[in-house]
């Protein structure tokens, strides 16, 4: 009986995906701030540390067979802090973690978006975090072109704290104008826009957003679409709209921090790509892992 996990950390948001059998038993998205708390400290906190031991151990629960991968923040540590967290986790876990680089992390997650979908044209998949933002164009299932950006949701809210408050101090426009300088050119038009990465869906629902159904293809994962000018007036509206109401409707108030810098960056992005219809979705990471573990041989 097959079954393993699947812990991928991020620069803010630590995902777990448990599976029996190819099936989801177990998931969840559990809130740690690493990036920000290195950026202040210029360490891991050990606060953040148990709070990833909070999340292993209830991993624990349901298999022994866990694989933890590490994003942007461990990317950007030295080798001997690397090395002295794993040497914790291997004594307390006997797990450590395997740093993906930014190519694979971007491979893997977009590879979880087109892998079973059938979709004549071009399509941009979004894959953001809070410490990096990889862009992927496919067409018929094939990528001809990828780009990568070393930032993300973080240093966006670093650079404009008030996008956490209920009401924000800066506008729309100053965000967007500040994130352009950082995206440049993207000289490729797409479609259909894929925003994947994380829990873009839990915005929506959160915020009481409507979707519609996704009917320019068929899939389990992405069942939803919005059309550019919905995505217009509901990005522009995040910024002037109440951010406690959408949290107390939530189950994970501190997720919403870098919300709102995640949607100035996709509307930018869905402009200088002309995306005429965008898709929010779940998918991560961990979409691309699964099907690489559930084919090799350490899954048992």
């Amino acid at each position: 009986m097959k079954s393993f996990a699947i812990i991928e950390i991020g620069s803010n948001n630590t995902k777990t995906h448990i599976y029996k059998n190819e099936k989801v038993i177990y998931e969840d998205n559990t809130t740690i701030e690493f990036k920000k708390n290195y950026h202040i400290h210029q360490k891991i906190e050990e606060e953040d540390l148990n709070k990833l031991f909070t999340v292993i151990e209830k991993a624990l629960k349901y298999t022994e067979n866990i694989h933890i991968y590490g994003c942007s923040i461990f990317r950007n540590m030295n080798v001997e802090e690397l090395n002295h967290i794993n040497l914790k986790l291997k004594r307390k876990f006997h797990v450590e973690i395997e740093v993906v680089s930014q190519e694979d992390e971007a491979k893997y997650t977009a590879l979880g978006c087109y892998n079973k979908i059938k979709y004549n044209g071009n399509i941009c998949i979004f894959i953001g975090g809070g410490g990096s933002i990889e862009l992927i164009f496919v067409n018929n299932g094939k990528v001809f072109d990828q780009k990568y950006y070393d930032f993300g949701v973080v240093d966006v809210t670093q650079k404009f704290s008030s996008l956490k408050e209920d009401i924000p101090k800066c506008t729309f426009d100053e965000v967007y104008h500040y994130i352009d300088e950082l995206i440049g050119n993207i000289n490729i038009e797409a479609e259909v826009f894929i925003l994947a990465g994380g829990d873009h869906l839990y915005w929506y629902h959160n915020a009481g957003y409507k979707l519609l159904e996704n009917k320019l293809y068929k899939s389990e994962k992405q069942k939803y679409m919005i059309t550019k000018d919905m995505s217009d007036d509901y990005d522009h509206d995040a910024l002037i709209t109440s951010l406690n109401q959408i949290r107390e409707r939530s189950d994970n108030p501190l997720w919403f921090d870098g919300s709102r810098a995640m949607k100035v960056i996709t509307n930018l992005i869905s402009n200088k790509i002309h995306a005429k219809y965008i898709i929010p979705t779940k998918i991560n990471m961990e979409d691309g892992l699964k099907e690489k573990l559930t084919n090799s041989r350490i899954c048992t």
